[in-house]
């Protein structure tokens, strides 16, 4: 994680100014001196848990709309994002590592809303946001609102013709609100936003989350949402869970959705899968839809979503890499 590498990377690694001490701790060094391992503490060791849950964002996924080619793009991204994370945690690396390396990924991958292939601003711009949390040290790095020239990147390296042709189709369909007759445009979540996302649980038992995005097809430039705010998109704790959230980013900072998740089971007991549940039930009460992906300290995994599809991918117990998208 050098920082002069990352920044100019993408817009998720230009937040890793915060990760240095963090890397430390996810680091340890081994003591000086100390006796060897026994034969069954090594294979205790190797039995560990670990695991991975990536998500590319929740919405109106319909399969009817979906070539069979895109699918299996949408497919293959997922899983180069689950391989590049599982590796770095099957090697024993940290999960801080594991989430980073996962994100990059599905930022770099211009069928996502994060980095290359990002959605425009009402001015024709791209503005990106990103958290991470290390569970470990509840040490966590944001960035909001930042644009290519802070990423050192040219505009043009963002720019996808898909996502140019949206804004164009939401900024038509505005001017046909008035009521007056005319054509129909039908705007879809694909459209509109999209958020890609990373938990996991390291073989130390350390758990880390990570989400970035692009935000929302035709917002006000400056705009924020869930992604970059800990304990609404994002949130991390080894005492409970690690939380990655996608959707409608203004109802789930109102729900404080990843930390409510933490709460929920620390302070009532609640399973990783009841809490994740309750909390998206919080969400849709107030109006909002969306998804979340959490990983709890034993390795228990959930992944529910109130809309029709979810791009998420799991590695199993196993080590084999699972990619759903419909519900």
């Amino acid at each position: 994680m050098k920082l002069a590498k990352t920044v100019g990377a993408n817009c998720f690694f230009a937040l890793m100014l915060f990760s240095a001490a963090a890397t430390e701790l996810a680091q340890e060094p081994a003591r000086s001196g100390s006796p060897e391992k026994a034969p069954e503490d090594q294979s205790k060791m190797q039995t560990k848990k670990f695991g991975l849950v990536i998500h590319g964002g929740a919405g109106t996924i319909d399969r009817s709309n979906m070539t069979p080619e895109r699918e299996r793009e949408y497919r293959a991204g997922l899983e180069r994002a689950l391989a590049a994370g599982y590796e770095i945690l099957k090697r024993g690396g940290s999960s801080l590592d594991a989430t980073e390396a996962a994100v990059r990924v599905l930022e770099d991958d211009p069928h996502f809303n994060a980095g290359k292939g990002a959605v425009f601003t009402s001015a024709g711009t791209n503005e990106l946001d990103a958290a991470i949390m290390d569970g470990k040290t509840l040490k966590a790095g944001t960035v909001a609102a930042i644009n290519g020239v802070e990423l050192l990147r040219d505009q043009k390296y963002f720019y996808t013709q898909e996502r140019w042709d949206a804004l164009q189709k939401i900024k038509t369909a505005e001017k046909h609100r008035t009521g007056r007759a005319g054509k129909v445009f039908v705007i879809t979540d694909q459209d509109r936003h999209g958020t890609v996302g990373a938990v996991a649980l390291d073989q130390n038992g350390d758990l880390a989350a990570a989400t970035s995005t692009g935000g929302t097809t035709n917002k006000r430039p400056g705009r924020v949402g869930d992604s970059p705010v800990i304990g609404a998109g994002t949130y991390a704790n080894n005492a409970t869970c690690a939380v990655s959230a996608t959707g409608d980013g203004e109802y789930f900072i109102r729900a404080t959705v990843a930390h409510d998740v933490s709460a929920l089971m620390e302070y009532r007991g609640m399973s990783l899968n009841e809490a994740a549940q309750t909390v998206l039930e919080k969400v849709a009460k107030l109006g909002g839809t969306g998804g979340l992906i959490a990983i709890d300290r034993q390795g228990n995994i959930a992944l529910p979503f109130n809309t029709s599809g979810m791009y998420r991918g799991y590695v199993d117990p196993n080590g084999k890499l699972v990619v759903e998208i419909y519900k």
